[in-house]
């Protein structure tokens, strides 16, 4: 009986322990949901659970980016900045959960989302630079640089 308490006690106190370790590493919501629980084990599937969860609600984000890239478009009347800024947000949201892309499509998307003024440019781009190499930050530089053509083009065809 002795050592059946003992057993218990070193059970107890291993318990404590792996609930402590638990705890320091869960972020704030899942120890809200999870802090009720007494025994490790308990703790340990409710966390699995939500892991589970979230792994879902990451798979329908990921979806939902990949649409919004596949629509993603100049918007009339943004300037140029603008139209890199929003891309840029995309492209961050889309590194945030993992989500890898090839450069190249990346650039495509990139050149090809500029309205028809661009399209000597875009063209001039393509021809001169590599894009499996380059990023968008160095193309928004690059068409930056030449965007007076393209100010002229639209200017011709008003």
């Amino acid at each position: 009986m002795k050592n059946f308490l003992l057993l218990k006690k070193i059970q107890a106190d291993y318990d404590c322990k792996a609930v402590n370790i638990i705890f320091q590493v869960l972020p704030p919501d899942v120890y809200a949901i999870v802090n009720h629980h007494k025994v490790a084990k308990e703790i340990w599937d409710r966390v699995k659970l939500l892991m589970q969860v979230t792994k879902l609600s990451l798979q329908e984000k990921e979806c939902k980016l990949y649409d919004e890239f596949d629509k993603f478009t100049f918007v009339k009347g943004e300037t140029l900045y603008q139209y890199y800024w929003r891309f840029a947000q995309l492209i961050n949201n889309m590194n945030v959960i993992n989500m890898s892309m090839r450069a190249v499509q990346v650039n495509t998307k990139f050149l090809n989302s500029r309205p028809t003024e661009w399209s000597k440019v875009v063209t001039d781009v393509k021809f001169a630079r590599d894009l499996h190499t380059m990023n968008y930050d160095q193309l928004y530089s690059y068409v930056e640089q030449h965007k007076t053509h393209a100010n002229k083009t639209r200017l011709m065809c008003e």
